[in-house]
């Protein structure tokens, strides 16, 4: 096995490893950086070796248990994913990104049973069946899986834009607190919604 370099501090090194002695803070630093890489590129090789190379006792630190419930959302290993989040109690900062798992989750697995796309009426009664488990839910009433003051926010942004730019997506991601990916998914499903009313301008 190709030992790492001097600079293996760096994530972005393949094979950046902890078989050095990190401090937990640094491991940490580590997990959400290469967490936050695999979500948005969806290659997560480089969160997995690390996470292998890591001593059972840091395994268990809140930022590797989210980085894994990632590495088997990747690996479509949905039920030691749903097993790991509703064995273990996130901070609310985390809940958003992982209720996006869950849900994401579900929703895949149910399309590759039912080998099509999944409707409107599909993801509603998955989410009807699967709500979130304590562990990744305050308790809030939700709607359409989202939080009240959430979903007032996205309401207002879609009277004034139906197509969001990029910029607008992530704003409003910071202002509700969800992931970009929830803010797209809204906003095309209220599209949908009001397409299929005839009351979206093309």
């Amino acid at each position: 096995r190709r030992r790492h370099s001097s600079n293996s501090h760096n994530p972005n090194s393949y094979f950046f490893s902890a078989t050095t002695s990190y401090s937990e803070q640094e491991v940490s630093c580590i997990c959400e950086s290469l967490f936050n890489e695999g979500l948005q590129t969806g290659r997560t090789e480089q969160l997995t070796h690390f996470l292998w190379t890591l001593p059972d006792h840091l395994k268990c630190l809140e930022s590797a248990l989210k980085a894994h419930a990632l590495v088997l959302f990747s690996q479509q290993q949905w039920k030691q994913l749903y097993r790991l989040l509703e064995t273990h109690k996130f901070s609310p900062h985390n809940h958003p990104v992982l209720q996006d798992l869950w849900l994401r989750a579900h929703y895949t697995e149910a399309e590759k049973t039912k080998e099509r796309e999944l409707g409107a009426v599909c993801k509603y009664r998955i989410r009807k069946k699967n709500p979130f488990p304590a562990t990744i839910w305050d308790g809030e009433e939700t709607n359409y899986c989202f939080k009240s003051k959430s979903r007032n926010v996205l309401r207002d942004a879609y009277k004034k834009q139906a197509y969001p730019s990029v910029e607008d997506k992530k704003r409003l991601a910071a202002q509700t607190e969800l992931t970009v990916t929830q803010v797209s998914n809204w906003f095309k499903n209220k599209r949908q919604r009001e397409r299929a009313a005839g009351t979206l301008e093309k």
